[in-house]
């Protein structure tokens, strides 16, 4: 018997000093017990393994000595009488039930030391035996299982404190599993009680313990549950749990990509999180074409980071073109906020999951298409067939759909300057027939699509217009002076003046607040188009706002190299018209040429006889880019169509250059293109023949 205890202790002094000090030792047996009475806490009687096991436990509770100090906001965490917390040194072999802590402490217990610094305490009652060989064998649980049984985060602990089994990431997960289908009053409330708990302690060891041995997955899994349950991420049970992730990095399959993505979207920027995110990224180049699960690569694209090196980006984008066929209808939809998310522009695979979206529109829930578009808004992708769809949807089911759904949608819109006529009208007309949907920010913005998209349907924008004055009128006793100015200002870009609430924004209180609060610029800003509009428009007031404002800086002038050439050559020199003309109301005009009343013929400048005679027509010649218009159309926005309005107050003929369809002709076709647009029709031959006097 002596011979074969000899041999057992040698043979086990032999394993033991073989196993590296840095390498990390796994066991993968989700099955495995301990056998009972393995580790009692009554000695050994070999006095050589008493020996043995003495080393091994003096060993681990080396890491849980002294108290365990953590910086408030501080990205890592520091320790008292600890070199490093996270880097386990393995002398001898260790059996996942044998390790124990200090018995007067626990992980997160979360306390304020005197210098205020947060401190977790260590505060876990010893036990006559190890939890993990007390009893007989538990039965193992799955989280699903306990998520279907309990009711609370406390029945779980309840479950625990009885019959632990491993891994710990199934008592975690079904917590947390547990936690997701409460309300958020209701979620606080169990969370302080479990924290107060005294198994969750116990649980949290035992985590620890398990990190080198449970399954990777598990080890996500249980990390996840333990952030999203609102463990500080700054105690050691998290930071412990991250350097373990961070040193089994090379175990990560591709179920373990998506669950390590979606942790690191929901963690705190810290060193730890940092590195392990750049790991991540790593992993993710290496084994990017092994990926096979489109759901996978979605996920790993959507919380990989924005500031992920372009080079990853188009090789994600260039997998996932390859995965094209594979989409379903749901990839589809879930790509603009993969991308979005990325920060990553493709317009090919916007074109195509556009389609695909587009051909299955019917039935597509509210918070997908909110999703898209917004989506689309991040990206600055523009696609009028996708926004054409999805108005076409919700115009043709409109009655399926509350208002206020409606109205989100429409400001979506407005941010591409996409106006659907067919939904703004069925919107007004439904606003019409039922005014009690409106409050005050709904009031605010519809006002504000509208006059924005400067859209009017002429059988019933009066009375559309009456209801929202009198909607803004009720509101007076409440109403900010921001939200005031925002309503008048999208009046008066309507050209229409409700008497009440003008009277109460002219006010001096009410413009003194405007101009010291806020956002001035934007505010100083928009009281310039009411006061320009109550002076130029056809209104009831005869005065506007008696308090100076700050006067605003002048547009910068706008090279127009190519139309100078033009119109020099159609008009025979640059004695006939000016360049970068600054107006009344700070307006600027690109040209200015003068002209008799039929449009005939051109004035000169340089004839003061001429230029003051009654007989004259100022042209105002604009160069418009692409944005003064509605998206994909020649209707002009808002501020755009108060410009217009005002230039003819002002005595002027506005005549619009679209700048990119002149930039497209050649020279002599650019003569061609403004000759017809200054001459009047009946003018033309006789400029044709001035034109070619010219050449």
């Amino acid at each position: 018997m002596n011979n074969k205890t000899s041999s057992f202790l040698w043979n086990l002094r032999q394993l033991s000093t073989s196993v590296p000090k840095s390498r990390t030792l796994r066991q993968y047996s989700l099955g495995f017990r301990t056998p009972k009475n393995a580790h009692s806490n009554q000695k050994l009687r070999n006095p050589l393994l008493n020996d043995f096991h003495d080393r091994m436990q003096t060993s681990i509770r080396y890491l849980f000595q002294g108290p365990f100090i953590l910086k408030s906001g501080y990205s890592g965490f520091q320790t008292k009488d600890l070199s490093n917390v996270t880097v386990f040194k393995v002398d001898r072999l260790l059996c996942s039930r044998s390790l124990s802590v200090d018995s007067t402490h626990s992980l997160v217990s979360v306390g304020t030391s005197d210098n205020g610094l947060k401190k977790v305490n260590f505060h876990h009652e010893a036990s006559g035996e190890d939890m993990f060989t007390k009893g007989t064998k538990p039965t193992p649980v799955t989280f699903r299982k306990l998520s279907e049984e309990c009711n609370s985060l406390c029945d779980v602990l309840d479950i625990f404190s009885k019959a632990p089994t491993f891994p710990s990431s199934n008592y975690l997960s079904a917590m947390w599993t547990i936690a997701k289908r409460m309300s958020d009053d209701q979620k606080h409330f169990e969370k302080q009680l479990m924290f107060n708990h005294p198994a969750f302690n116990q649980l949290c060891e035992q985590t620890i313990r398990e990190a080198k041995i449970m399954h990777y997955d598990h080890l996500l899994f249980s990390l996840h549950a333990i952030v999203k349950l609102g463990v500080p991420q700054n105690t050691l049970l998290v930071q412990t749990l991250l350097r373990f992730i961070q040193e089994r990095i090379n175990e990560c399959d591709e179920r373990c990509l998506s669950i390590l993505s979606t942790i690191l979207e929901a963690m705190k920027p810290c060193k730890n999180v940092h590195v392990l995110r750049a790991g991540l990224r790593i992993l993710v180049d290496q084994q990017v074409w092994k990926i096979e699960h489109v759901f996978t690569l979605q996920t790993v694209m959507k919380y990989i980071g924005k500031d992920t090196p372009v080079a990853l980006k188009r090789k994600l984008e260039m997998k996932a073109l390859k995965e094209l066929d594979r989409f379903s209808v749901l990839n589809s939809q879930r790509m603009f906020e993969v991308l979005a998310a990325m920060n990553h522009r493709s317009v090919i695979l916007l074109n195509e999951c556009s389609k695909m979206v587009l051909d299955n529109i019917h039935g597509c829930p509210f918070k997908i298409l909110i999703s898209i578009l917004q989506s689309c808004k991040d990206l600055r992708y523009q696609n009028l067939d996708l926004f054409k769809g999805i108005a076409d949807y919700v115009a043709t089911t409109f009655e399926i759909w509350k208002l206020k759904q409606v109205l989100f949608l429409l400001l979506l819109f407005e941010n591409f300057g996409f106006r659907h006529v067919g939904l703004m009208d069925l919107f007004m007309k439904k606003i019409v027939e039922d005014p009690s949907f409106l409050c005050l920010r709904s009031i605010v913005s519809i006002l504000h699509v509208y006059s924005s998209l400067n859209h009017f349907c002429d059988s019933q924008d009066r009375e559309f217009l009456e209801i929202m004055a009198s909607a803004v009128t009720g509101c007076l006793h409440h109403i900010s002076s921001e939200n005031l100015l925002n309503a008048i200002c999208s009046f008066c870009v309507i050209n229409y003046f409700p008497l009440a609430p003008v009277n109460q924004l002219l006010q001096k209180n009410v413009i003194n607040e405007l101009l010291t609060s806020g956002d001035i610029e934007r505010n100083v800003h928009k009281l310039h188009i009411v006061d320009t509009c109550l002076k130029l428009d056809d209104t009831p007031y005869q005065k506007a706002i008696d308090i100076s404002l700050p006067q605003q800086p002048s547009p910068p002038p706008r090279p127009n190299a190519e139309i100078t050439e033009a119109l020099t050559s159609l008009l025979g020199g640059e004695g006939y018209f000016s360049k970068d003309v600054q107006l009344p109301h700070n307006y600027h005009i690109d040209f200015e040429i003068r002209m008799d009343t039929n449009r005939s013929q051109v004035l000169s400048f340089s004839d003061i006889d001429v230029t003051s005679a009654t007989n004259m027509q100022r042209v105002a010649v604009l160069c418009v880019p692409r944005s003064v218009y509605c998206l994909d159309s020649n209707h002009p926005r808002g501020f755009f169509a108060v410009k217009m309005r005002h230039l003819n107050a002002l005595g002027f003929h506005v005549i619009l250059v679209n700048k990119w369809e002149l930039e497209k002709l050649k020279m002599e076709d650019a003569v061609t293109f403004l000759k017809t647009k200054i001459y009047s029709v009946e003018a033309l031959p006789s400029a044709d023949a001035n034109l070619q006097s010219t050449y």
